[in-house]
């Protein structure tokens, strides 16, 4: 079975077909987002007073694009995000402050297997902060 699986994987990178691959369900789920917005509402305990907590902005693939944080006074944080038109994977973030100024640049590395592989971070003026590497560790049961 597990030769099968590997002969699969093999075929599919081969052809480079696996990063285009999206099981049934994440189809699904992407189909129900496509040109949604979602907006979370808060509301005192005396319900006299409610604010926006949260919005999220899905575009026509139904993936997220924006995601904007708030609270009582206004905006904390928004994330746009950037997708790479062959893989439809995120290869940019860019994270902006309460007054709508960038704050860090993030950008990613994906492994052949559409695991995330590295992700650098890039303060507003273009300079290299930090590098996280992502590592996987499988434990067979």
């Amino acid at each position: 079975m597990k030769r099968l699986l590997f002969f699969f994987v093999f075929v599919l990178l081969s052809q480079g077909l696996a990063a285009q691959v999206l099981t049934p369900e994440e189809l699904a789920k992407r189909a129900k987002r496509k040109n949604l917005t979602v907006k979370e509402w808060n509301t005192d305990s005396s319900k006299k007073q409610r604010w926006l907590d949260n919005l999220k902005v899905y575009d026509e693939k139904g993936r997220k694009i924006e995601e904007i944080e708030y609270n009582q006074f206004g905006q904390i944080e928004r994330e746009t995000y950037e997708y790479d038109p062959v893989t439809d994977r995120v290869v940019r973030e860019v994270v902006y402050d309460d007054r709508n100024k960038v704050k860090l640049v993030r950008k990613y590395e994906y492994n052949d297997d559409g695991t995330k592989h590295k992700q650098y971070n890039y303060l507003p003026n273009g300079k290299l902060y930090t590098i996280k590497v992502f590592e996987y560790i499988f434990e067979e049961v």
